[in-house]
C-alpha cells in the first residue's frame, strides 16, 4: 500500500482513476507495418532520408517544408496537428491514388481519382480564394 500525493491517504494500486485499458501493458508488434524506422547493424538510410537529414533537401521535401512553415505562420500554431499535416498535403495536390506499401490491420485501403477535389476548404474559404486570385490578376 502507498500513500497519495499528500501522503495521508492510503492508496491501493486498484485506486488508481481508470482511464480505460493500460497502454503500456500492450504489445505492437510494429515490425510488420513497414513503419519501423530505427537503425541497427546492417540497416541503413534510403538515400531519401539521409539527404535530408544532411541538409541536402529534395524540390518535394523543400515544397512540403515550406507549405508547414507557411500554414503555422497563417494560423498561429506551432506545432500543427496532424488533420492540419493532411490538409497541408491535400492542397500541394496529392491524392490517394495508388494501393499503400505498408501493412495496416486497423485500416481500410482506398483509392481516389487523381484529379479529385482536396475536400479540405470551406465553401467561404473557397470563395475568399478566388477572391484574392481575382485581385491579384
Amino acid at each position: 500500500m502507498t500513500r497519495g500525493p499528500d501522503n495521508a491517504t492510503p492508496q491501493t494500486p486498484d485506486a488508481r482513476p481508470s482511464r480505460g485499458p493500460d497502454r503500456r501493458k500492450s504489445v505492437v508488434d510494429q515490425r510488420f507495418t513497414g513503419l519501423e524506422r530505427r537503425r541497427g547493424v546492417g540497416r541503413r538510410l534510403s538515400d531519401f532520408n539521409k539527404a535530408a537529414e544532411e541538409g541536402n533537401l529534395t524540390s518535394e521535401q523543400f515544397l512540403f517544408l515550406m507549405a508547414i512553415e507557411n500554414f503555422k505562420k497563417a494560423n498561429g500554431k506551432l506545432y500543427p496537428s496532424w488533420t492540419d499535416v493532411l490538409e497541408v498535403v491535400r492542397l500541394l495536390g496529392y491524392r490517394k491514388t495508388m494501393p499503400m506499401e505498408l501493412t495496416l490491420t486497423s485500416a481500410e485501403d482506398w483509392r481516389e481519382p487523381a484529379d479529385a477535389p482536396s475536400n479540405v476548404r470551406t465553401q467561404k474559404q473557397l470563395e475568399r480564394d478566388a477572391q484574392a486570385r481575382r485581385e491579384a490578376a
